[in-house]
Parts: structure tokens; sequence; C-alpha cells
């Protein structure tokens, strides 16, 4: 195998780095896109402080489990960040997460590592939730450690904004945005937390 395919394949397998966001922003997020025509191309959703994220790194308290499915079984549960509440699934296409939510019970700290989805509800509505990929027990330490890092890296998008590829993209699909309110979700978050 020459080096060119090899690194070639490399890329192809290569996971995006998981992105800190806080719900709030999550739950605002209504633009996703794919990067590139291929079926495996890489499907984004904007954050309104204008970052394309294909995964992200939540930490926060799981308060609501469900068991749903016959057949195809899957879990449903929330978990909620100083902001407000993500909304959660392990299916069976990711087993080990799937097997990781069945052996938490909430309240309980959480780690999950997932891909963000938008969707559109027959009546028009937006919603976002996240597939889960990793789900892991955490304790308070590490949660407030997350909002710290949650806190820092949407300060530092709200920084750069104007220097972000996608701030144009981001402008035009969310016209109303005031980075103001992401600023002020990011200290209010951090007044929450004893470090």
């Amino acid at each position: 195998m020459s080096n060119e395919v090899r690194f070639k394949q490399q890329q192809t397998y290569e996971r995006e780095p998981a992105r800190r966001v806080f719900a709030t922003e999550l739950r605002e997020a209504t633009y996703h896109f794919k990067d590139g025509e291929d079926e495996k191309s890489p499907a984004y959703v904007l954050l309104p402080t204008g970052e394309r994220c294909n995964r992200i790194f939540i930490i926060g308290s799981m308060t609501q489990k469900e068991k749903r499915g016959e057949q195809n079984l899957f879990y449903q549960f929330r978990v909620a960040d100083p902001t407000g509440i993500f909304f959660v699934s392990a299916s069976s296409f990711q087993q080990e997460a799937m097997q990781q939510v069945s052996r938490i019970e909430p309240p309980a700290f959480v780690a999950v590592v997932g891909k963000p989805s938008v969707y559109e509800t027959p009546d028009g509505r937006i919603f976002v939730s996240v597939r889960a990929e990793s789900v892991t027990v955490v304790d308070k330490e590490m949660r407030d450690c997350w909002v710290l890092d949650a806190a820092e890296n949407t300060l530092k998008r709200i920084e750069g904004f104007d220097q972000s590829k996608d701030a144009a993209l981001t402008q035009e699909h969310y016209p109303a945005l005031d980075l103001k309110v992401y600023r002020q979700m990011a200290y209010e978050a951090l007044r929450q937390i004893n470090l």
C-alpha cells in the first residue's frame, strides 16, 4: 500500500474533535448541513456562535431516562447543564453507549460524547437532539471543570466570531443573532460552580 493511499484512508476515518457547547446554544441551533456531496460526507450543526460541530462533548446531570421500543430498543434521556437541557438518545446502533446508559440510574452526573442532529417536526418546530456514542458517570468536580471549559470555549468562539470561516454562513442563517446573549449565558453558568 502506498503512503498516499494510507494517508487518504487515515483522513477518511479521522474523527472530528468534540466541541464543548452549552445546552441553550445547542437548542438554538437550527441550521445543519453536509460538507460535500458524498453520502459519507460529514454532517454539521452550525452553532449560533459561528462554529460548525459534528460531535459534541457534554457533562451534566442525567435527570430522566426512558427505555423505548419493542424490537429496536433504545434509551432517551435528558442531561441538564447550568443553562438548560440536552435531549440525548442511545440505540442499538451505538451498542456501547446503550449498554452504558442501561446501567445508570438518574440522577447522576454523566459525560456524553455524541453527534448532534437537527430535526423539523411536521408542524414546523425545530428540535435538536444528541445521538450518544459514549456515556460515562462522572463526579461533580468533573462537571464543574466541564462548565469552565464550555464557558471558555463559548467565549473564544464569540471573540473569534469575525475570523470564523463560518461567520457569513452563521449571519445568513441566524439573522437576529446577538452574541451578547451567549456571553451572558457563559458568565451565568460560571456563577453556578465552585472551583
